[in-house]
């Protein structure tokens, strides 16, 4: 390597034997933190040999049909890969200088559940039903499936899986690009259960959390998973006596921070799904159908280790018995419960009041229903970005707008219901019930006019 650029603003690279010549603005859009960027810190290059005014020149030994394409991104900020040359050898080259990030920004745009298309379908690792499927930050993803969680990066490359020995993979979530959260049923007459983060990218065990009771650490269940602003976990827990509720983590130190006991009728070790209210600074706690046969909501106010709003379906009228509330997500205002029942129904719950009842829509009966013999799977939602979606069999409805009206239907060929979709890292992951098939869904970058 030469020296930093000169004054009249050229650099030139010889790259595997092929000769480039490009200027420090193309560079800087590479971006301080990659290699190219880096390249224009004086701090760490010398005077080129030249004089001030001679163009700087670099040999670097990598791919050169690679660093073309990678260059031209940076020159016009579009990717063109030619037909004959590999995606991944591409992603590899960009990986070395730094580049992944403008690639995948090159590759989709900006997450829009009305744009999605999809990109790809991965054939699942494993036989049988799937638990769930997680969208990491970057772009990856994973699948639980019994006491195995097979792992994705960005590429859909499958890193080394987290294998538990048996234990049943309960929830699973990415604290960070690089971690997982792992949450596990206990055995019977094994202490084997409870939460432990894992290695992403190895899949090691790097720390298991415990549940202490009475000062002394007790085996417990995990079941669902959640984060706050600050990082704290929460996971509910269930244990062999009083270690009923959910659990609290620093995830700096992984020390228990608290512990929020179940009262009497609020069945906190059961929930299905935890959400962090950021706004009202309160952790939402779901507890549904078939679990349990009375479903509730809660919000729990761990400043004072009180409930500050709840709701069942406990002594629900007759004709209303049974629409049973199989999932529900605060919304992104964090004004309202959506909730789904088997019969594909939305309804909405107000945070603002304890009236306690659901406001039922029927506009989900005009999608798609299961065709003949077909098996079913049990509703999920999720929001992002002001949108609504809502698996149901085979496809992913999104509702936008106040009144969330169907704006679009996400739906393939085969691959049987839809079990469990995320979304995260500018993609929709949906994974499907027949041998864990997975699919991908991802935004179009806008067209050049």
């Amino acid at each position: 390597m030469a020296a930093r650029p000169g004054r009249g603003g050229r650099v030139r690279f010889n790259v595997g034997g092929q000769a480039f010549e490009t200027t420090t603005t193309t560079l800087a859009n590479a971006g301080r933190d990659s290699m190219l960027g880096a390249l224009l810190d004086a701090s760490w290059n010398v005077p080129c040999a030249g004089g001030e005014d001679a163009a700087a020149e670099y040999f670097i030994d990598r791919n050169p049909a690679c660093f073309a394409v990678l260059l031209d991104l940076l020159r016009t900020g579009s990717l063109h890969v030619p037909p004959h040359l590999p995606e991944k050898l591409l992603y590899r080259e960009a990986l070395y200088y730094g580049l992944l990030d403008h690639v995948r920004a090159a590759r989709w745009g900006s997450f829009d559940g009305d744009r999605l298309r999809l990109a790809s379908s991965v054939p699942g690792r494993a036989p049988g039903d799937g638990t769930a499927v997680r969208a990491a930050p970057d772009g990856g993803c994973c699948v639980a499936h019994g006491g195995a969680v097979h792992v994705y990066n960005w590429m859909l490359d499958e890193r080394r899986p987290v294998s538990l020995d048996h234990s049943q993979v309960n929830d699973v979530a990415y604290l960070d690009a690089s971690t997982l959260l792992i949450a596990a049923r206990e055995r019977l007459g094994k202490c084997d259960g409870g939460m432990a983060a894992f290695s992403a990218v190895s899949g090691d065990l790097r720390h298991r959390f415990r549940v202490q009771h009475d000062r002394q650490a007790k085996s417990f269940t995990a079941g669902a998973l959640a984060f706050d602003r600050d990082s704290r976990i929460f996971a509910s827990c269930k244990g062999r006596l009083n270690e009923y509720g959910v659990g609290v983590w620093d995830s700096a130190t992984g020390e228990q921070a608290d512990f929020f006991y179940e009262p009497p009728g609020c069945a906190l070790g059961d929930a299905d799904r935890l959400q962090w209210l950021d706004a009202t600074n309160a952790l939402m706690v779901a507890t549904l159908f078939p679990k349990t046969d009375n479903c509730s909501i809660g919000l729990l106010d761990f400043r004072d280790k009180s409930v500050a709003w709840s709701w069942s379906d406990a002594g629900t009228a007759a004709s209303l018995e049974e629409k049973r509330v199989l999932h529900a997500i605060a919304m992104e205002d964090e004004r309202s419960v959506c909730v789904i029942n088997q019969y594909d129904d939305l309804g909405f719950l107000d945070l603002r009041s304890n009236a306690g009842a659901v406001r039922w829509s029927s506009r989900s009966k005009l999608m798609n229903r299961k065709a003949p013999g077909e098996e079913s799977c049990y509703p999920k939602l999720a929001t992002h970005g002001g949108q609504l979606f809502s698996s149901m069999n085979d496809s992913i409805s999104v509702f936008s707008g106040p009144e969330h009206v169907l704006t679009s239907t996400l739906r393939r060929s085969y691959g049987g219901a839809i079990c469990d979709f995320s979304i995260g890292g500018d993609r929709l992951f949906a994974l499907h019930n027949e041998e864990n098939v997975f699919d991908v869904w991802e935004t179009p970058t806008p067209p050049i006019i």
